[in-house]
């Protein structure tokens, strides 16, 4: 292998779930060199690609679909908080979930979809139609949120993101305990 092929994997490596721009900014290397070394290393079967909510993420060939679709997930702070909140605390209820990680109602159920159709949080319908969260897979969620790392360009991005949803939400004249 080059010597950049092999900056390449390692950094697959050491950040799975990395997505491309991200994978171009930590490398110092120009798009179309990354491009063309994950060619190469997806034919030689070395990486896997797994594109996932408008972002393309990379990964070596030791994780499973269920792995790849939780890192790419995991990749985002809040997602990260919302599944920590839960492993540490148990069963928990939407409007608690968004009032103790300080986020917009809208913010938490967007971030909650996605938990959700990756199989890592059960939403249950309870008594007089609540809602309750739970982790679906409490061991191997905890294993992945170890092997998460995320960029600061990640974190500034979803911290701005709470930002502007926050600000939105204030706008919108409802109230988080009305959506309960």
């Amino acid at each position: 292998m080059t010597d950049t092929r092999d900056k390449v994997i390692s950094q697959i490596r050491q950040r799975p779930g990395i997505h491309f721009n991200e994978l171009v900014r930590t490398l110092d290397l120009a798009p179309g060199q990354v491009q063309y070394h994950l060619k190469k290393l997806r034919r030689a079967a070395v990486v896997v690609e797994e594109p996932l909510y408008g972002k393309t993420h990379y990964y070596t060939t030791e994780y499973g679909a269920w792995e790849r679709r939780a890192l790419a997930v995991l990749h985002r702070e809040t997602a990260r908080e919302i599944l920590v909140h839960l492993l540490t605390n148990g069963r928990s209820r939407p409007g608690a979930v968004a009032e103790r990680l300080d986020v917009a109602r809208s913010t938490l159920e967007w971030h909650l979809d996605h938990l959700v159709e990756q199989d890592l949080v059960e939403k249950e319908r309870g008594q007089r139609n609540h809602v309750t969260l739970s982790v679906s897979h409490p061991e191997e969620t905890a294993r992945m949120l170890r092997l998460v790392n995320p960029s600061l360009a990640d974190r500034l991005l979803d911290r701005f993101t709470r930002l502007v949803d926050g600000l939105l939400d204030g706008e919108s004249g409802s109230t988080d305990a009305d959506q309960s």
